[in-house]
């Protein structure tokens, strides 16, 4: 043997086809509630075992959304006892005399991923935070979402299923977002429209490839196509219960990206990158079992949806103005809720009206449920579900008792940040499900970017909306204001 040319080292790489089988057996543990005692031993074996894994990807969320990543070293994980990291440095969570934070690993939300796109010898597991007390950190909101979606479960046998259709652009260069500040325009990849692309274009290509790494990360496909806008896309996949629903959200935007670098391209979520041509939206579908039925399917209901599920429906609108700055978390989100480029901007629901902020789709028993339209993809999903599903299920509903206007008018969303913030801010619901220190810390964050950008901000995208959009993390730029 010419030891010349055997290579050095050996890092693990599987097969799109194994891949899947295993991320769904992931799926499966999360689903049922495996003990987090007897995954974490099962993970820990097989990290020990597989010698071509070299490090761990540990995944958590920031307040507005942004997915952080830290890579720790498999020999220093597995004998760590704690896993810290400097809180301080993530925007929104805490102040430098009190940085430290912990990480907890969620050993059930364990993703191989593929090789080709993520690099070898890499495992992904999300985790949660905690205080410097060992305690559930009040802004992470994936710890508070799996508390509150475990104790649904194990107290009265209910799943929220959520399923997200979330839009994005593909623009040609790499970066194409963090250098908008020099440039000023994004060069759109295609021009075909909704459904209109040749197998071999550009936007094929990258649907294509990263349709090919959600189907090996276990997210069950559906469809993918371009979307209204040029250069748009979406691709859809199968509902899962909230908390597995909102990681894949994260890890829908983050290959998607890394796919699109692999390519010379950029993918954008934001929700209005252009002006005059449609923006993208997440449109947010949920539905409650109990005990394996579907709750809000009922025969004789209107539009077959049941009282539960009307309960569900007039809870969020009433709470909608509150609720639109975490549905809607940039300035530039609310370019997009504009009727004549088929965004939602009325606070009602409808079976048919597609500007109604609720729409309830024509659905079989086991598939009904109700369809939240004014989402923006930019919105932390773990804050985003965990209000709809609070909201839904505790929130307050309107009196029933009190007079009806003489002349009903339309209730309309926020049309800026602005307004939205004075909702927020005035929101007794929001300090509720948020907790006050949350509550507060977000809105300051989301004033940071609005007093950046100009107040009004007419029909042209402005810079200052894409330079400091909270997914756009141009740390240097941001660093000098």
């Amino acid at each position: 043997m010419n030891m010349s040319n055997a290579p050095l080292r050996e890092f693990l790489e599987i097969p799109y086809e194994r891949l899947e089988e295993l991320n769904l057996q992931s799926k499966e543990y999360q689903e049922q509630w495996i003990p987090m005692d007897k995954v974490e031993a099962e993970r820990r074996s097989y990290l020990e075992s597989e010698k071509r894994i070299k490090a761990v990807t540990v995944a958590f969320t920031d307040l507005e959304g942004r997915l952080h990543m830290l890579d720790y070293d498999k020999k220093y994980l597995l004998s760590s006892d704690q896993l810290t990291f400097d809180g301080s440095s993530i925007r929104g969570f805490t102040k430098i005399a009190e940085s430290d934070l912990q990480l907890e690993i969620d050993w059930r939300a364990f993703y191989w991923m593929p090789a080709d796109i993520f690099g070898p010898g890499k495992v992904l597991v999300f985790g949660h935070v905690l205080g410097r007390d060992g305690q559930p950190y009040e802004s992470d909101f994936r710890g508070r979402l799996l508390a509150y979606t475990r104790d649904l479960y194990r107290n009265e046998g209910i799943v929220a299923n959520f399923a997200t259709e979330t839009e994005g652009f593909l623009f040609n260069q790499r970066d194409a977002e963090r250098t908008f500040y020099r440039t000023g325009n994004f060069e759109l990849i295609s021009s075909g429209g909704y459904f209109n692309s040749l197998p071999q274009d550009p936007l094929r290509k990258f649907i294509d490839a990263a349709a090919e790494v959600q189907r090996a990360m276990g997210f069950e496909n559906e469809k993918d196509h371009p979307e209204v806008g040029p250069s748009q896309f979406e691709m859809n996949y199968k509902y899962a219960p909230a908390l597995i629903a909102a990681d894949r959200i994260q890890l829908y935007k983050l290959l998607c990206r890394q796919v699109a670098q692999t390519m010379d391209m950029t993918a954008s979520f934001l929700p209005k990158p252009i002006t005059g041509i449609n923006g993208s939206g997440m449109h947010t579908n949920i539905s409650i079992s109990q005990n394996g039925k579907n709750t809000f399917y009922d025969a004789d209901g209107e539009n077959c949806m049941s009282d539960s599920g009307q309960q569900f429906i007039r809870r969020i609108l009433h709470s909608a103005e509150d609720l639109c700055l975490i549905l809607n978390a940039s300035v530039n989100a609310y370019r997009r809720l504009d009727p004549n480029f088929e965004a939602p901007n009325e606070i009602n629901s409808s079976a048919v009206d597609r500007t109604s902020m609720i729409r309830i789709p024509y659905a079989s028993p086991a598939g009904q449920r109700l369809e939240v339209r004014s989402v923006g993809p930019d919105s932390n999903p773990y804050l985003l579900i965990y209000s709809l599903l609070r909201t839904g299920l505790e929130g307050p509903e309107p009196d029933a008792n009190a007079p009806k206007p003489k002349r009903i008018r339309k209730r309309l969303l926020p049309s800026n940040i602005n307004d939205a913030m004075v909702e927020h801010r005035r929101s007794a619901w929001l300090k509720k499900v948020m907790g006050e220190d949350s509550h507060i810390k977000y809105l300051e964050l989301k004033e940071m970017a609005a007093h950046r950008c100009p107040r009004e901000l007419g029909n042209r995208i402005k810079r200052a909306e894409i330079m400091f959009h909270h997914e756009v993390t141009n740390q240097m730029l941001w660093n000098r204001f």
